[in-house]
């Protein structure tokens, strides 16, 4: 079977190619055209091809050519994604940002405020939930997270990264390890009960997203992209429960220190969260016709 590869880039001069395919449309998938193309033209990883058709329609990787409707001298168009990084490796990147930032804005007050203080519980509670939240990640990202898509552009990793190294790791550590927070200050006053009202959600909200990141990866086999409708813990109220886990133990962070940095974090981060969300919940929907009608995106009976 002779399958033709345009490019989607007007000026390119290697497109359009020509494979040669060992099979025919009832035997072959859009994987064995990908790979096809890899042999030609090795720069072209599978994991940085997009191929479509021709009026930009995605195309499903292991269904036959010809349940995709295609046939001997079709015409696919190709889009370089350029170069890739594993998704895995983009987490524990943007995740080692405020591991490394907080220690040094916590334990080196001197270098980045010109000055020795004590810390109050404010400032240990806030570095010890902050640094444990990271470790989680970290720890979910090597040994939880089953990933649908194995790869994303390189440089997005400078884009996604500067979300954590920034607003959680900079902006955060250097305000609420300040001297206006330290022992002694009227700031740092907290008591007891609002400190550990404040620590008790923050865990049990972690614990929380903990449970709802098993629930997803046990719904998917190692090495598949199987998809299928989560049920259980959070998930009898929301799409994206893991969402609103976080969410919420950062909205404990936030009241814990009631510092502008911490709130300025959560809102951004459940922006994107939400954002993403309701395309997650309309992906359900779309894709499973039982998918349960009372479920929200990621509020609870809101939205």
């Amino acid at each position: 079977m002779k399958v033709i590869i345009a490019s989607r880039n007007p000026k390119s001069k290697t497109f359009p190619i020509t494979l040669d395919l060992a099979g025919d449309a009832s035997s072959l998938t859009l994987t064995d055209v990908s790979k096809a193309l890899h042999q030609k033209l090795p720069k072209y990883t599978p994991d940085r091809q997009r191929i479509t058709t021709q009026d930009k329609k995605v195309l499903v990787d292991d269904k036959s050519l010809a349940d995709l409707g295609l046939k001997d001298g079709d015409t696919l168009q190709f889009k370089d994604l350029g170069p890739q990084i594993g998704w895995r490796t983009v987490f524990l990147i943007e995740y080692a940002g405020p591991m490394l930032l907080h220690p040094i804005f916590y334990y080196l007050p001197k270098l980045i405020y010109r000055s020795g203080f004590e810390h109050s519980s404010l400032q240990k509670w806030t570095f010890a939930m902050v640094m444990l939240h990271f470790l989680k990640r970290e720890l979910e990202t090597l040994f939880v997270h089953r990933f649908s898509h194995g790869t994303m552009p390189f440089f997005n990793v400078f884009k996604n990264s500067a979300h954590y190294w920034f607003l959680s790791g900079i902006n955060l550590a250097y305000w609420v390890y300040g001297p206006w927070f330290a022992q002694g200050e009227k700031l740092a006053v907290r008591s007891d009960v609002w400190i550990y009202g404040c620590v008790a959600v923050w865990a049990w909200a972690e614990l929380s997203n903990l449970i709802t990141h098993v629930t997803l990866r046990n719904l998917r086999p190692p090495g598949t992209r199987v998809r299928a409708i989560p049920f259980g813990y959070g998930f009898d109220l929301v799409s994206c429960p893991n969402y609103l886990f976080e969410t919420i133990a950062w909205t404990a962070v936030c009241f814990l220190t009631t510092s502008w940095s911490a709130f300025l974090f959560n809102v951004v981060a459940t922006g994107q969260m939400y954002v993403w969300a309701v395309k997650k919940h309309k992906n359900y929907k779309k894709e499973f016709s039982t998918y349960p009608r009372n479920r929200k995106a990621m509020i609870p009976f809101i939205a």
